[in-house]
């Protein structure tokens, strides 16, 4: 962990390399906020979103702001996929579990089969 006076010493009030990072602390830039209600825009129509891009662009960041962002938003429930490379059925498990819509029996022998 990082000495508080070391943070003080360079005028920081947080580590800047903690994945705990306050959102408070993420600047939200005019493309950001552009992202943002792209995103939101784009999810009341029923839509998805993908961000990709290289290490260290700012995706983790730009994420964390979008789900602030969206979580002010009526009806709209947003979630974390933490396995995007594991097989089809875990991936739709995972997807059923995380929006309480879990998989029939007989739908995930279909999707465990499909690859």
């Amino acid at each position: 962990m990082i000495d508080r006076k070391l943070l003080a010493q360079h005028g920081l009030k947080w580590n800047p390399f903690s994945l705990q990072l306050p959102l408070e602390a993420l600047q939200r830039t005019a493309p950001i906020d552009s992202f943002c209600r792209r995103v939101e825009n784009l999810a009341r129509d029923g839509g998805f979103a993908v961000l990709t891009g290289e290490p260290g662009t700012g995706k983790s960041s730009a994420m964390r702001l979008l789900a602030g962002h969206l979580a002010g938003v009526r009806d709209l429930r947003v979630g974390e996929l933490t396995r995007p490379q594991s097989h089809m059925a875990d991936f739709y498990r995972e997807l059923g579990d995380l929006f309480g819509a879990g998989t029939p029996t007989s739908a995930r022998s279909c999707i465990a089969r499909s690859y």
